[in-house]
């Protein structure tokens, strides 16, 4: 399993669990709290405050993001994503810490419910700006709008008798690199929803389990370049 789709589970299943855990937030999902914003303000829903204030964490995971790899300016591919996987680790980690310690009954106002979600948002904005930091071929893996879409559009080329060849080879190979993360990020959300019924906050040790792993993989990936290159 290539790192996008296992980022689009890890997209999926976070995302779902902070939807379920803390009344309607979307940690990795920007464009969600907006809507929910705006049907706060018109009295429909909950915790406009928790949703407002998980836009200045995602933008501090992105900018922390941004900081990391402009300062420490990574040599390689394989090092700039070892970073970044670590950084999301850590801060899923702390979510997944600050939600364990909210208890069974907490409510939208309290700060440390607020707290939770930030984290959660500025893990989520690490994601959302390595893939834009650190170039590589590979596809969105925090929001499938576009995914879908571009699959939808290149399945009805592939049906046409009106398109190319080479048009036709592009789109299969479109498909081919977008259906697997479309299809992780499903998996990872009904995973998330699942174990968040089950497990609680606990559940969170799965992702950071899983960006660990990426992250040791990348490393070695570095040795082995840096083992070649010497």
């Amino acid at each position: 399993m290539n790192d996008d789709n296992v980022l689009s589970a890890i997209a999926g299943y976070v995302d779902t669990l902070s939807f379920v855990a803390l009344f309607g937030l979307f940690t990795a999902h920007v464009t969600g709290n907006f809507v929910l914003i705006g049907g706060g303000l018109a009295g429909y829903g909950q915790g406009i405050f928790l949703k407002l204030m998980a836009f200045p964490a995602f933008v501090l995971g992105v900018a922390l993001s941004s900081l990391l790899i402009r300062t420490a300016s990574p040599e390689t591919l394989a090092r700039g994503a070892c970073m970044l996987y670590a950084v999301q680790a850590v801060l899923l980690l702390a979510f997944s810490i600050a939600g364990i310690h909210l208890g069974s009954t907490f409510s939208p106002e309290n700060w440390s419910v607020v707290l939770c979600g930030m984290i959660g948002a500025a893990a989520m904005g690490v994601q959302n700006a390595h893939s834009r930091l650190v170039a590589r071929p590979g596809v969105p893996n925090t929001v499938m709008t576009g995914n879908v879409t571009q699959v939808i559009l290149d399945a009805i080329d592939l049906c046409s008798s009106r398109v190319g060849i080479d048009s036709k080879l592009a789109s299969r190979a479109r498909v081919a690199k977008m259906l697997p993360a479309i299809i992780a990020f499903a998996l990872g959300a009904i995973a998330g929803a699942f174990a968040y019924a089950h497990f609680g906050f606990w559940s969170l040790l799965l992702p950071v389990i899983a960006l660990a792993w990426l992250a040791l993989r990348s490393l070695m990936q570095r040795n082995a370049l840096e083992k070649r290159a010497s």
